[in-house]
């Protein structure tokens, strides 16, 4: 089974904090993130536990470009992205499978 790797979009409220992260396993970094496992955090200190945006990508070197291209980004540019995809800036990590799929379409 191939491997994939995802870059994410965390917010604390529409138009909020914007948080931009990497990961290999979307679920349960977004669980670590609503669990706040880590007090000390971005996300825990800015309460963003809601992902409003993803990509998903075939390995780990394009994530990375992607997220580091991402936040060389205006804020204007990231909230168009977030838009784009998500209107209403919904938190997309409830039953993100079926999101994905809904929003593919």
């Amino acid at each position: 089974m191939k491997q994939h790797w995802y870059v994410y979009i965390m917010t604390n409220r529409p138009d909020g904090v914007i948080y931009i992260g990497i990961t290999d396993n979307l679920d349960e970094r977004v669980k670590e993130y609503k669990l706040k496992l880590y007090l000390k955090s971005f996300t825990a200190r800015y309460n963003c536990n809601k992902r409003v945006y993803f990509e998903i990508l075939d390995d780990g070197q394009t994530a990375l470009d992607r997220e580091r291209q991402f936040k060389k980004w205006k804020r204007q540019w990231k909230v168009d992205l977030i838009e784009q995809m998500n209107p209403s800036w919904s938190d997309l990590s409830m039953n993100w499978k079926l999101n994905y799929n809904r929003l593919r379409k």
